[in-house]
């Protein structure tokens, strides 16, 4: 059973989520409840907690640094961030810290319930492994020139091992984990027991085949647990619906992937937003590359596609750029780039429909980006014009044309939308939020603020929290 702790300074919103929801029809149990980050980290010292479902903004202590504390205290614990639709950078901050989910208050309607238990119990299948220990696991392996093993990269559903295989002389037939085996048979029935299993990949979904050389001399604990390492790291690369079969050394260098440097993030992200990647292989074959080459965990694969396509959604969705859909489940790296590949032709396709160059699609990109990713500063469209090599009545028909405002109207608008977050994720004074997205005048920012939503920045805050 799951064990699900509730955090969320909203006593109405605690009992709604953990009275409302089927958690018995997912293996699940709300075992406890928090109002904030302080008392959630007192409770997680008190008892067992698997899966906790956090709010972002709280008092004592928000939910970005209970997360903080908790992945330190807790690394196994699987965090869900419950947040408005407005925390789009508190969001990404969640992905990078590990959550597995977010889940938009907004959305929580009846009839999404199964829905969203379904897929966070779905990715907390994904991401954990079942230990099951084998017998004698420290005895070691003498007599076994290989060692087979059978995986299955699906970790949605249970799968039983069904075949009727050949009784081997001296045979070892253990199961590693969930949809794991490994064999092991004399030398002189090893291709006997080789074509059987090749023959049976078609009854698992998803399955591999790997030949394990060079396991004389090991443990059978150290086998088991260089064939899990190996499921979660390189074989996620290396499978291949087309090649099932896979020898593989234990001799292999390093398996594990290593933690990735924020520079490589930032790299991918940019890649990311040019428009070249879409529209020549060559750039598109330098992105995969740069994916590969990172060798993530699935996890931070998923947080990270998670944050490249909220950020392309929160800026291009409601432009003639389009929305992307995320891919909501993979198992493989073969999956992610058929994902990518159908990513890449549908916005070739968005941008074709324009009058624009791909070069000039890719210019408002940029321009997007600088003032996005540095909102206190005072970009102009002059200045961006010239900082992009285009004349300023150009770049201005192509932003208005593509982005479906004008550059100022943009630039107001999201410096507006980003001081909706500080307003109700911080507490800081209404002159800080206002320097923060790019007014050194309070008074001004008010105004402008009150021109888009009718309401002063502190009147905002108020009723924004008053009603959550």
């Amino acid at each position: 059973m799951i064990k699900v702790l509730i955090v969320d300074d909203d006593k109405l919103v605690r009992k709604g989520i953990s009275s409302a929801m089927p958690w018995n029809e997912f293996n699940m149990e709300v075992v406890g409840e928090a109002s904030n980050g302080a008392k959630a980290l007192d409770f997680l010292k008190s008892q067992p907690v698997d899966l906790m479902l956090t709010d972002l903004a709280m008092p004592v202590m928000s939910g970005i640094e209970l997360m903080h504390a908790a992945r330190q205290l807790y690394p196994e614990l699987h965090i869900v961030v419950l947040t408005l639709h407005q925390d789009f950078d508190y969001i990404q901050e969640a992905l990078r810290l590990g959550a597995i989910d977010y889940i938009a208050k907004v959305q929580l309607e009846k009839e999404q319930f199964e829905h969203v238990l379904h897929r966070i119990h779905t990715r907390i299948n994904g991401l954990t492994n079942t230990k099951i220990k084998m017998p004698s696991q420290n005895a070691i392996n003498v007599h076994y020139r290989n060692v087979y093993a059978l995986v299955s990269l699906d970790r949605k559903s249970e799968h039983t091992w069904t075949m009727e295989l050949t009784a081997h002389e001296d045979e070892i037939r253990w199961e590693v984990e969930r949809n794991s085996w490994m064999w092991a048979v004399p030398q002189y029935e090893e291709d006997q027991l080789f074509h059987q299993l090749k023959e049976s990949l078609n009854q698992v979904p998803q399955s591999t085949l790997l030949v394990l050389s060079d396991v004389q001399e090991r443990t059978w604990s150290q086998i088991k647990n260089w064939i899990l390492n190996y499921t979660e790291t390189s074989l996620f690369y290396a499978y291949n619906p087309s090649d099932q079969v896979i020898p593989v050394s234990m001799k292999e260098g390093d398996i594990f992937s290593k933690e990735p440097q924020d520079e490589d993030i930032d790299r991918i992200k940019q890649s990311w937003f040019q428009t070249l990647w879409t529209h020549h292989d060559s750039y598109y074959n330098q992105l995969i590359d740069q994916f590969k080459s990172l060798r993530l965990h699935k996890g931070q694969l998923m947080g990270l596609l998670y944050s490249i396509v909220m950020e392309w959604n929160h800026l291009f969705a409601q432009t003639t750029l389009g929305r992307i859909s995320m891919i909501h489940s993979f198992e493989s790296w073969f999956e992610v780039e058929e994902w990518i590949k159908q990513t890449a032709a549908g916005i070739r396709k968005t941008d074709e429909q324009t009058s624009y160059s791909p070069e000039i699609i890719d210019a408002v990109k940029k321009a997007v980006m600088i003032v996005q990713h540095d909102l206190e500063q005072a970009y102009t469209a002059s200045g961006l014009s010239q900082q992009l090599n285009i004349s300023r009545s150009y770049f201005s028909q192509c932003f208005k044309d593509l982005m479906g405002k004008t550059f100022n109207e943009y630039s107001r608008f999201i410096r507006v939308e980003k001081s909706k977050e500080y307003l109700l994720n911080t507490n800081n004074t209404i002159f800080w939020i206002a320097e923060r997205v790019g007014y050194t005048d309070e008074k001004y920012f008010s105004r402008i603020f009150r021109e888009l939503t009718g309401l002063l920045p502190s009147e905002y805050r108020q009723l924004g929290r008053g009603n959550k």
